[in-house]
């Protein structure tokens, strides 16, 4: 048979042989892909070397998702069909196995196989993978496979024809194995976050004037785009917390101009919900990109390069439908704002400030605590060593006021309020990073207590920025001083504050809800965690971008896979801002989640059964721990309750519940020294007491042995008789000494064992967890 004689043979047999029925697995199947399966409507009639190779849809760089999309996916099982295909025989009776294996294996060795198959997503894993799956669906089915397949085989056998004639039959088998294939161009083109800015047509419409407030801390940035804010006839105002947001909503209408205020959780208004308020001030992620107003002020907009929350900002740059956008932060942001907005044809004006207080990094660190004064803020990066320090400065008759991240935010209000008072005694503040940004603190002097967090040094940038708060202008402290506790530390500190700051070189980005929803319609039976994992491998991305971790998104859309619930459901659970490092807090997810797809309300009574609250004040570490995970908890269901106000009626009195719980936890952290009472906490210390005890005395007998020493190689040049009485001496001595040495040895070796089990002990108590 010529060669295109069985090319009209295939394409005759092509059309029948698409209809055949491949059986569809079940829908409770595993397997992470199972579009339904298709044929692929085009043929190629030329031979694959004379397609040109193609890569150009690489332009993107993968993100920091969980893996690469070939380990996504898994295979699908291809059967042959049940009965044999007419005339199968006929094709099939002159070849062998043997003969057709050894064209499949040089078919497998093509370069250019490879290459054109890596075009259309089946790189080296998914293709041998697809590969040895079509070769033993070759080699098992010669009577039943399509025959036009076998005319293939034939010609090139017999009649010498390029093993590359396979490539059509082995993409559309390629295709069943991998339904994904069929839909990958779709699949790319939905996730292509190149360009971003086209996601805001509301913005694109104006012709917006952008001004960079640019400079450090305590510079006065903030306050002129503020002012600019409330001057203008309507503005919005984007912080970074929500206690920024309350601090201007607040100070906003003091000044006469009405404000409203929305965040995650709650909505506060000048009036009431039905006379809106022409200014507003809110969370970065509470933006609407489709409210047209005169002046936005997007504060702290470095954010936009945080792994997490990066996103955010980098939507509010280009989504937010304003006259006049007013950006304040560090001027490591400049050039990436830039270079953002510059294919949009918009221009930056940017206005530096300059630190209006002096700030003065000390020559050598404290050393003691004894050196502690007023308006000194000690800078710990974990509540064990805010609770050990806290303790070490009741030594000295200091009770400090105490800030750190899991505290609700009124209570920090609270702290803060005490500390800046200079009538009150409380003179001395502990706190965490959380010090960074949000909270107007008069202090003196910064004191880092550590410069690394989980065995990393901090970056250079928030170094500047805690090391930053220390003085304040218009303030008793207005020039500020930084140091570190451990005299050790000054110079690292130096080093780190010297570094100049890297200019930012990439901004966040997140795949929006409609782009995962559209993602599930070519993938209807993928969970939403293997859609959030794929979206991840497939997107590009321009090299001004990075796509923010989903990592905590992930973690919440595991925990309620098993649940049915609409997409949009799901997609809003999995992106509330809920901690379940503890085992409270996941247990209360779960269950809210699993409440909501039965259709019955979450009421209070509901929560107050899945909680179980202890509402008595706070008597142990771990009471006051579980308290602030049922505030979490409670906030947790206000941000559900605005976007699902019918499933979550009850807002007012969770949020009267909260308040009540904000109270216990601020009475406990009043009371944070009588907590240390037969805790661990005290334990812990005891034992570290022990510990430098045993160490001071283990060093003063390892003098002793070396005067010792000393004292044995001098004597060589006395006399022998004199020599041997001070030997005999020395030997008593020496034998002293070296049984004191190895009893200290032998201490310092079991005490760590039991350190290391009161720390444990210890952590896992201030975590909220219970030893399994």
């Amino acid at each position: 048979m010529s060669w295109n004689a069985g090319r009209q043979l295939q394409l005759l047999l092509r059309g029948r042989s698409c209809l055949v029925a491949l059986p569809a697995l079940p829908a409770s199947s595993s397997l992470y892909l199972t579009l339904l399966p298709t044929c692929s409507k085009s043929f190629h009639s030329s031979p694959v070397s004379a397609k040109k190779y193609d890569d150009s849809y690489r332009g993107g760089r993968f993100s920091k998702g969980p893996s690469k999309l070939e380990d996504l996916v898994v295979p699908r099982l291809v059967r042959p069909p049940k009965t044999s295909v007419a005339n199968a025989t006929e094709w099939s009776k002159d070849l062998d196995q043997d003969s057709i294996s050894l064209v499949l294996d040089e078919f497998m060795r093509r370069p250019m196989v490879r290459k054109m198959a890596a075009e259309i997503g089946l790189g080296d894993k998914l293709f041998m993978s697809a590969y040895q799956n079509f070769r033993n669906y070759c080699l098992d089915n010669l009577d039943s496979i399509d025959p036009a397949l076998l005319v293939v085989f034939r010609d090139i056998i017999k009649d010498n024809h390029d093993v590359e004639l396979l490539y059509d039959y082995f993409i559309e088998h390629s295709k069943r194995v991998f339904p994904h294939l069929e839909a990958m161009d779709d699949l790319r083109l939905i996730s292509d976050l190149k360009h971003p800015h086209n996601w805001y047509p509301d913005a694109r419409v104006i012709q917006r004037k952008i001004f960079f407030h640019a400079g450090p801390t305590n510079s006065g940035k903030t306050f002129n785009a503020l002012k600019r804010f409330r001057e203008a006839k309507t503005g919005v105002y984007c912080g970074p917390l929500k206690l920024l947001a309350a601090e201007v909503f607040t100070r906003t209408n003091e000044l006469g101009v009405a404000c409203d205020m929305v965040t995650g959780e709650e909505r506060r208004f000048a009036v009431d919900n039905l006379h809106p308020s022409a200014h507003l001030s809110s969370t970065v992620e509470m933006l609407s990109t489709t409210m047209r107003v005169d002046v936005a002020v997007i504060d702290e907009i470095q954010m936009l390069r945080d792994e997490q929350r990066g996103w955010a900002w980098t939507r509010a740059l280009l989504g937010a439908a304003a006259d006049e956008v007013h950006l304040c932060g560090e001027f490591a942001a400049i050039d990436i704002v830039k270079k953002l907005v510059a294919p949009i044809g918009e221009h930056v004006e940017v206005i530096e400030y300059e630190r209006k207080s002096k700030l003065t990094i000390a020559n050598e660190g404290l050393g003691k605590y004894d050196k502690i004064e007023n308006g000194d803020c000690i800078v710990c990066f974990s509540k064990k060593s805010i609770y050990y320090t806290t303790k070490k400065l009741d030594e000295y008759g200091i009770k400090p006021a105490v800030i750190y991240g899991d505290l609700p935010p009124s209570t920090k209000l609270g702290q803060a309020a005490k500390f800046n008072d200079p009538e009150d005694p409380c003179n001395v503040l502990v706190a965490t990073d959380a010090i960074g940004m949000g909270l107007n603190l008069n202090i003196r002097r910064i004191i880092f207590n550590s410069l690394a967090r989980q065995t990393e040094l901090i970056p250079n940038y928030q170094a500047l920025q805690i090391a930053g708060r220390a003085g304040r202008y218009g303030t008793a402290y207005a020039d500020g001083f930084a140091t570190t506790m451990r005299k050790e530390d000054i110079g690292t500190l130096k080093e780190i504050l010297a570094e100049p700051i890297q200019p930012i070189k990439a901004a966040g980005l997140a795949p929006t809800f409609d782009q995962i929803e559209t993602f599930s319609f070519h993938l209807p039976q993928a969970s939403f965690v293997r859609l959030l994992d794929m979206f991840m491998a497939v997107c590009s991305l321009s090299d001004h971008f990075f796509i923010c971790t989903v990592q905590e998104m992930r973690a919440l859309a595991e925990m309620i896979e098993p649940i049915n619930l609409p997409l949009k459901v799901r997609y809003t659970f999995c992106v509330s801002p809920l901690n379940i490092d503890h085992k409270l807090t996941a247990t209360a997810f779960v269950r809210m989640a699993r409440r909501f797809s039965t259709g019955s309300p979450l009421t209070y009574d509901w929560l107050e059964s899945v909680l179980q609250m202890n509402e008595s004040p706070p008597k142990t570490f771990e009471q006051l721990a579980e308290l602030e995970r049922y505030y979490e908890v409670m906030e947790e269901y206000l941000w559900l309750s605005l976007r699902f106000p019918d499933m979550l009626p009850d807002e007012e009195i969770v949020r009267l519940k909260s308040k009540e719980i904000d109270q216990l936890i601020e009475e406990g952290v009043e009371n944070l020294l009588l907590l240390m009472t037969d805790n661990p906490m005290q334990g812990k210390l005891g034992s570290i007491a022990a510990k430098e005890k045993q160490r001071r005395q283990t060093t003063k007998e390892m003098q002793e042995w070396e005067r010792v020493q000393q004292e044995d190689t001098e004597s060589r040049t006395k006399t022998l008789t004199n020599g041997i009485n001070s030997a005999s001496k020395r030997k008593g001595l020496r034998t002293l000494a070296t049984s004191a040495v190895e009893n200290s040895k032998g201490t310092e070796t079991e005490e760590p064992n039991e350190e290391a089990k009161e720390n444990e002990k210890f952590d896992a108590k201030i975590a909220g967890k219970k030893s399994e």
